[in-house]
């Protein structure tokens, strides 16, 4: 039979579980440092119960007994000051926005017994950097990491069966789907050739993002994808159109969608955008071949803000070598090669930034 909630150590009220143990129910004390005991009034505390320390702007630091297993839904909601907690590994859940809003928290161990991470948990925790998700964990629900403008990776424990890490980005364990890139994710970003399927808001407010390079792997592309990615300017297709496309890509601040020659099922617009060939072309006139700088030429593009410049020296086996990135001004670029002497033969192509 569960009793009422009563004052516990001048900190916590608890309620009683009725089977010796006990769920923290509500923090009255006055911040700072505070460690949440194995046990009080003869009870073993196994779980803070929700909004438990919700907007508790005083409290600076948490170190959560090894007896506790669960931590409620929005157990330290809000609580701006926090800038440091430590999870034991007794922990099996962190419940859905248990952390939201902990502005302060810059990094947090998740430790190797959680095997749920709840909606929004760790979302709106703008100073955190990192984030490393143990091989224990089974289920990450949406948005956990969301808002979160200084993550700049998510790792994944390589023995973990459910999720990995792709470049950063976190992505099922077969890195088939990618599920979320870390919105502190800054200049381009290229996808995984084994990627398959963006899900639904997998860039959702990466602000820094300036292009992103999608393989031709890649045959779906969810909902709102690219919302609140304010820098995003370029984004590339090495294949064809993918054949499921989620609506509304982008919010207010859409990005010019580029693609190849000779790859099919381009329509009129996607993702509500008009796409952009990307098609590079050399200019036979007086500035190709042998200059005084060295040998180059010049190449025009419809639209592209840039244009890679790759070489290689063996045709039969290429091993092509990024060598310059060209800007287009005024619609055209020129590009030249002053070590061209250096090599009996030297070949060069165009790639997508």
């Amino acid at each position: 039979m569960l009793a009422w909630p009563v004052l516990s150590q001048e900190q916590f009220n608890y309620t009683d579980n009725g089977d010796g143990t006990c769920t923290i129910t509500d923090y009255i004390g006055l911040g700072g440092d505070v460690t949440i005991p194995d046990a009080t009034n003869g009870l073993t505390v196994t779980s803070i119960g929700d909004w438990a320390f919700s907007g508790c702007i005083s409290l600076t630091s948490v170190t959560i007994s090894n007896s506790v297993t669960s931590i409620g839904y929005g157990a330290f909601f809000a609580c701006a000051s926090l800038t440091s907690v430590t999870i034991p590994a007794s922990v099996t859940r962190i419940g859905d926005s248990a952390f939201s809003g902990c502005i302060s928290l810059a990094s947090v161990t998740i430790p190797n017994h959680v095997t749920s991470i709840g909606y929004w948990a760790f979302s709106d925790c703008a100073s955190l950097t990192s984030v490393t998700i143990p091989n224990s964990v089974t289920s990450i629900w949406y948005g956990a990491f969301l808002y979160c403008n200084s993550l700049t990776s998510i790792a994944v424990d390589p023995g973990n069966a459910f999720y990995s890490s792709a470049g950063g980005a976190l992505c099922d364990k077969a890195q088939t789907t990618l599920i979320q890139c870390p919105e502190g994710m800054m200049g381009n970003y290229t996808i995984s050739n084994s990627v398959t399927s963006i899900g639904d808001s997998a860039f959702y407010g990466c602000a820094s993002l300036t292009s992103v390079t999608i393989p031709a792997s890649v045959t779906s592309i969810g909902d709102g994808v690219f919302w609140y990615c304010t820098s995003l300017t370029d984004i590339y297709f090495s294949g064809n159109a993918p054949s499921l496309v989620g609506s509304d890509w982008f919010d207010s601040v859409p990005a010019t969608i580029y693609y190849l020659p000779n790859t099919t099922n381009w329509d009129s617009t996607i993702g509500g955008q008009t796409p952009v060939l990307w098609n590079p072309q050399v200019q036979p006139d007086s500035t190709f071949g042998i200059q005084s700088a060295g040998f180059g030429f010049t190449f025009t593009n419809a639209g592209s803000p840039s244009v890679v410049v790759a070489v290689c020296t063996d045709l039969t086996n290429p091993v092509w070598v990024p060598l310059a990135t060209n800007t287009i001004t005024s619609g055209s670029s020129y590009f030249s090669d002053p070590s061209w002497t250096n090599y009996p033969n030297r070949y060069y192509r165009f790639q997508m930034p």
